[in-house]
């Protein structure tokens, strides 16, 4: 059984590619898999998939889709210094855990 990490990356963040095909292509970051480690980006590692006919699909045929890519294999850009950066926690008085840029100390949250 493979062990479960922490995934400092969320839906919605905007990442860059580091390593595979898509190497350097730059995507929001459409779903989180946290039990398999992986995310999908949108527009990166695109992959087709043969479909049958169905109600959603009548004419069946070769649909593209996003494939998954692991999360080691992104970086998340930080908005202000336009930059990917790694993820710092920091706990905050109330007790709240906000996730920090490690370049420019900035919340990556609030933006």
């Amino acid at each position: 059984m493979q062990k479960q990490e922490r995934i400092r990356i969320k839906k919605e963040d905007k990442v860059k590619i580091m390593a595979g095909k898509d190497k350097g292509k730059i995507g929001k970051v459409i779903r989180v898999d946290k039990k398999k480690n992986r995310l999908l980006v949108e527009k990166a590692n695109m992959i087709k998939r043969h479909v049958k006919p169905s109600e959603k699909n009548p004419q069946g045929g070769i649909v593209e889709g996003e494939g998954p890519i692991h999360w080691s294999n992104v970086m998340v850009i930080c908005s202000s210094c336009v930059k990917p950066a790694r993820i710092k926690m920091e706990v905050q008085d109330n007790g709240e855990k906000v996730r920090i840029c490690a370049k420019c100390n900035e919340n990556i949250d609030s933006m």
